[in-house]
């Protein structure tokens, strides 16, 4: 089973998060998940507003 923090990691090592990705977030975040997958996807949530992670969803439709 995929993890929070997998996804998380390997966005934060490419730069980018797909919108597969994005879907599977969505999913997972609607289980239980621990305090490390919570961490993970607060890291992830500041990567993208600073612009270090490019969000594959908002390139589809313009944003920045």
């Amino acid at each position: 089973m995929t993890r929070i923090r997998d996804i998380v990691q390997k966005a934060l090592a490419t730069g980018y998060l797909t919108v597969e990705a994005e879907n599977q977030l969505r999913q997972l975040l609607t289980t239980r998940y621990g305090l490390e997958d919570f961490n993970a996807f607060m890291t992830l949530q500041e990567a993208a507003m600073t612009g270090e992670v490019k969000q594959e969803s908002r390139e589809r439709c313009g944003i920045k």
